[in-house]
């Protein structure tokens, strides 16, 4: 999948200033780590899931569990499309600033 590898996708040149450059890179850093805790919370909604299955005198918290799973995997999905979203949209502004000072010349 070459829209969740991480690493960097902008190489600097000498079209885009230095200030750009690092701006995009603080905002791609960023958006690793937002999607680092979107997954940390699902794991632990995860965790907190199973737990909730283990606990056999309380059969009222197996609707807990089933939902704690359930925002699981939701917290999981949001996590990587927001991910996804906010890369493609920093391409598009990268490459957009490029060809605006490549017709400057």
């Amino acid at each position: 999948m070459k829209l969740l590898r991480f690493g960097r996708d902008f190489k600097p040149d000498q079209q885009v200033i230095l200030r750009d450059y690092l701006a995009i890179e603080r905002t791609r850093l960023a958006n690793e780590r937002t999607l680092l805790s979107y997954i940390r919370s699902s794991l632990y909604l995860l965790l907190g899931g199973i737990a909730f299955f283990q606990l056999k005198e309380y059969p009222n918290f197996k609707y807990l569990a089933i939902l704690s799973l359930v925002f699981s995997v939701i917290f999981f999905v949001i996590g990587v499309y927001r991910f996804t979203l906010l890369k493609k949209s920093l391409k598009r502004v990268y490459y957009k600033s490029e060809e605006q000072e490549g017709s400057d010349n």
